[in-house]
């Protein structure tokens, strides 16, 4: 598996060394989503990956202890707020209020947030989109 961490230091090399990385991987819930007729029929499955470099004094870990890093469990609590009940046309519009609520976030540093639909196409694994967010120093 390739570093996430390595990958958001190509964007600014003190990620690797000044931050910790957290992820969520494949948090799959059930997303009223799409354009097309059939996507409006009900809900359907959608996958949420989420990566984010949160600075080490906030995440350093120095004890065993919950908090001495940086709680992420509210990544599921965003993303469930920005799902809510209502219909969403577009994945882009959904992964950006993703992206924009984990980074509001003070100990985040930087985000990925990359959401998937695996039931679209018979003929494809899923359909998705992908968003990256940096502060400045």
């Amino acid at each position: 598996m390739n570093s996430m961490l390595l990958a958001f230091a190509a964007l600014d090399a003190r990620l690797a060394t000044g931050c910790r990385l957290l992820s969520l991987r494949r948090h799959e819930l059930p997303v009223r989503i799409g354009v097309h007729g059939f996507e409006r029929e009900g809900p359907q499955r959608l996958w949420f990956d989420v990566d984010l470099c949160v600075k080490l004094d906030h995440a350093g870990a120095a004890q065993d202890h919950i908090a001495h890093t940086l709680d992420y469990d509210f990544v599921r609590e965003v993303i469930a707020a920005a799902v809510g009940s209502r219909h969403h046309e577009l994945q882009e519009t959904l992964c950006d209020a993703v992206l924009h609520a984990v980074m509001r976030r003070p100990e985040v540093q930087a985000a990925r947030v990359a959401t998937r639909k695996p039931d679209v196409y018979p003929d494809s694994a899923s359909v998705g989109v992908e968003r990256v967010g940096l502060k400045p120093w």
